[in-house]
Parts: C-alpha cells; structure tokens; sequence
C-alpha cells in the first residue's frame, strides 16, 4: 500500500561483513511478528543469503523462522525495523538499495481460510552512513 516508504533514506549501515537498512511498515495499521513471512535485502544487484537475514525490532532480534510462531512482538507503522544481512559494501559512494517485504494481513479474509497476503518493495540509492550519522 505505500511501497515507497518501505526503505528509510540513509540508514544504510555495514560492520564486519553484514548490511542492514530501516524499514517502514507499508500498510496503515500494526502486525504481530509473525505477519511478516519473507524478505529479501538486495544491494547493488547482489541479495543476501536467505538465512542470513536478521529482522529487528523493539529491541529484539529475531530470523524470519523465530517470526513465523511470534504473535508477542508487533510493529507499528510509525516504528521502524532494522533488516540486516550478510553482504559485504564499501563504505565510499552510493549503493542501490532493494527491501521486499510479504505480509499476511490477518484480518483481510480473501476466500475459505485465506488472509490477504500482500508483497511489496522499494529501492533506494544511498551511501553507508558514518558512526557519527548513526548515533545521531
């Protein structure tokens, strides 16, 4: 629903061989953890390896296997979360940045036991931030 807001511009971050990037939630109202199915980082045509991901959000870092069970944590839109990866950058220059996201919207029932599930992405071109841009 609002794909465009997915990727927080310059929050791109690398340490020690891992990326990670702000997320917004791209529909008007909070889901549990266990709402978010998938995602995929992609940076400079190059995708992070699928058990690589780490999603994090309210202070607590979570895969995408510990999400699927998760109806105790919750993100809002108006909170983002940190989707990591391992994807090794440069620090210089810019980086195209790609985030898809699946959600099950649980409330939005479609047919006989089926909720909406919606897939959507954005991309955006940024430069790693600095220690001092983070703790900004």
């Amino acid at each position: 629903m609002i794909p465009d807001r997915i990727i927080e511009q310059g929050t791109l971050s690398a340490h020690d061989g891992r990326a990670a990037v702000e997320v917004r939630l791209p529909w008007y109202r909070a889901l549990p953890a266990s709402c978010i199915s998938a995602a995929k980082l992609t940076i400079d045509g190059v995708e992070a390896p699928a058990e690589s991901l780490r999603w994090q959000m309210n202070g607590e870092e979570f895969t995408f296997a510990e999400m699927k069970t998760n109806t105790r944590e919750w993100w809002f839109p108006t909170d983002s979360a940190v989707l990591s990866g391992d994807l090794a950058l440069a620090a210089e220059g810019e980086h195209d940045v790609r985030v898809d996201l699946e959600l099950y919207i649980p409330y939005i029932i479609i047919a006989d036991d089926q909720v909406l599930h919606i897939e959507e992405h954005d991309t955006k071109t940024m430069s790693v931030r600095t220690a001092e841009e983070a703790l900004a």
